[in-house]
């Protein structure tokens, strides 16, 4: 498994793990005020989460689709795993502004 595989799995487990934490708390605050804002908030987290866990065992867990993956040139990788760094790094802002 090259390095940039390595980096796509990591991001996306760690977005799993803030969105899990998101999605609590926009869930809460949705059962607490029953806003359109709120409702929007909890099912983008949600539907982001259920990407973020799908392109975990994707990745990492797909015996034919893991392999696959890693056959393909390593510029794919590259980008790939920029665009999940780039989701890291805005969920790990959103959920900065979120506790604080």
């Amino acid at each position: 498994m090259s390095v940039w595989l390595q980096v796509i799995w990591a991001a996306a487990a760690l977005n799993v793990v803030l969105l899990l934490g998101l999605s609590y708390v926009w869930g809460r605050n949705y059962a607490k005020f029953r806003s359109k804002h709120t409702l929007g908030l909890a099912a983008f987290g949600l539907i982001l989460l259920a990407e973020n866990a799908l392109a975990v065992y994707i990745f990492y867990f797909h015996p034919e689709l893991s392999q696959w993956i890693a056959a393909q040139a390593p510029i794919a990788h590259l980008a790939v795993g920029g665009l999940r760094l780039l989701e890291l790094v805005a969920l790990a802002f959103l959920a900065w502004v979120t506790w604080d």
